[in-house]
């Protein structure tokens, strides 16, 4: 199973920027998907959590600004971005709670990090 994430880029505060993140390989059901974001120097944080069912969870410091969602057919979570700001940026990862075959339980993957950059 692979997370292959995209969207990061270079951005103006104020802007805005969609980030995707598509789960490929052989798995039976993907559970909670979510984003994280490590800035230089940081701990990796959670910004936004989705639950397959589509409930979300958002960190105080992008509650108004971000919006989580999922395409389950396509296996794919986004994060949509506006007002963004110097403060945000940060390399950004996807996570995603998988159910493979012939695998008791649960297993967590991350995708390889996009780097979102906001100029002041």
């Amino acid at each position: 199973v692979q997370l292959q994430a995209s969207g990061g880029g270079l951005v103006q505060a104020g802007g805005s920027l969609r980030l995707s993140c598509a789960a490929s390989g052989k798995f039976l059901r993907i559970y909670d998907m979510g984003w994280y974001r490590q800035a230089p120097g940081k701990q990796r944080e959670m910004i936004a959590t989705i639950a397959r069912a589509g409930s979300t969870n958002y960190d105080d410091s992008v509650k108004g600004r971000f919006a989580i969602s999922r395409d389950n057919a396509k296996s794919t979570v986004y994060l949509q971005m506006n007002s963004l700001t110097p403060e945000d940026t940060a390399v950004y990862y996807c996570n995603a709670v998988i159910e493979k075959p012939l695998t008791a339980g649960t297993v967590e993957y991350w995708g390889q990090g996009t780097q979102v950059t906001v100029s002041s």
